[in-house]
């Protein structure tokens, strides 16, 4: 490919997403895959990430590009929409069609041919492990994929932001204490059903990501009250008897005809849930994914004692486990989260910042100590 990249994040990360896309369409193959996305090159990767970077960085009628491009043929797109000639990439024709596919599930397709890269259209059905590009705002880049057999949110392999670049380190998922919830977003190799609980709180996180009022979830066990003495009564908005929609929907048996319409019903479930959070104070469901309250007030446990320090770590290639106290944390919101979670050892707590931030905060037996996982690389 003749294409050179000016953007010194794109030489700097193309290499190591290279390797996982190796890495993963091999283990796919290995495991069955049939009509597997192809493998993307290095100079491949490289131009799409510098050419989406600097479309990143430009308006068109006054606004920014959010878009995403999918790498593949348009004999792998399913049904796709076929301009009558090919394009070739650029940021300008970035910045043009990027206002055409804004909306969630539609991506540019983008082929290379003679040496260049080309848009061909667009689609909304891509195969297994097929990389994926996303411009979220100005100088803000995702590299993902969709999961090996498996539905729910795409799984992440990297992030820029400018000069920052991210890789996200899958072996984090191996970790004794890993929260079933962040294995799930960082393992591609394990299938995820849409029934799946594990996959319904990943959604649920996106969601309260997306609302951007902040907000914080609590996950309590479903058998037993326990939590109660570490919420301030009486509960603000507590719900009786408590919302089962999406328990139901996670319990139904789902054909192929109807699940696309299933689908469309847990995602407004999710998202009416999600959006309880923005309410001041915690929602709290159970592990059996049932609301029992909302703008709940954390306080101090009967028997408990105020947390002092917690672990805190990110799922990033060269990061490392800090030990601080909560307070150097964020706000009040996480104190009380971490606090919640340090009384209430067999809870977790999802806590999402106005400004993007995402925590996961559980308890670590292995460590004896609250752990609190930074994921909003996970979730864009």
């Amino acid at each position: 490919m003749t294409y050179r990249s000016t953007y010194q994040g794109a030489s700097v990360v193309a290499p190591a997403i290279e390797k996982h896309f190796s890495k993963l369409l091999a283990m796919a193959l290995q495991q069955g895959g049939e009509d597997l996305a192809p493998e993307p090159s290095l100079k491949v990767i490289e131009a799409i990430i510098d050419v989406s970077f600097w479309a990143s960085l430009r308006r068109e009628e006054g606004r920014s590009p959010k878009v995403s491009l999918a790498y593949l043929p348009p004999i792998l797109a399913g049904q796709p929409l076929l301009f009558e000639e090919r394009i070739l990439l650029t940021p300008h024709v970035l910045n043009k069609l990027a206002p055409a596919v804004e909306r969630s599930g539609i991506h540019l397709g983008v082929w290379d041919q003679d040496g260049e890269l080309y848009v061909w259209g667009t689609t909304r059905s891509i195969p297994d492990c097929c990389f994926v590009l996303e411009v979220i705002e100005p100088g803000l880049l995702v590299v993902k994929h969709r999961r090996i057999k498996g539905f729910g949110k795409f799984i992440n392999v990297a992030v820029l932001k400018g000069d920052e670049v991210k890789i996200i380190d899958e072996l984090s998922k191996s970790l004794p204490d890993c929260p079933a919830m962040l294995t799930s977003l960082l393992d591609y190799n394990s299938p995820t059903g849409w029934n799946d609980s594990v996959n319904v709180l990943v959604q649920l996180a996106a969601s309260m990501r997306l609302h951007g009022h902040g907000g914080t979830l609590l996950v309590v066990p479903s058998d037993s009250d326990a939590w109660r003495d570490s919420i301030i009564h009486p509960i603000t908005y507590p719900v009786d008897p408590a919302f089962s929609e999406l328990k139901k929907l996670m319990s139904q048996v789902v054909n192929e005809q109807s699940m696309s319409l299933w689908q469309d019903e847990v995602n407004r479930t999710v998202d009416s849930v999600a959006g309880l959070t923005a309410v001041d104070g915690a929602t709290i469901i159970n592990n059996e994914l049932e609301l029992l309250a909302f703008g709940a007030k954390i306080g101090l446990s009967s028997n408990g004692m105020p947390v002092e320090e917690m672990m805190t770590t990110e799922p990033i290639v060269g990061s490392s486990a800090l030990i601080v106290h909560p307070s150097q944390n964020g706000g009040t919101r996480h104190l009380s989260a971490a606090q919640f979670v340090f009384d209430q050892r067999d809870a977790i707590a999802l806590v999402s910042s106005q400004d993007g931030r995402f925590t996961i905060f559980s308890w670590s037996p292995c460590e004896n100590i609250v752990h609190a996982h930074y994921v909003d690389a996970l979730l864009l």
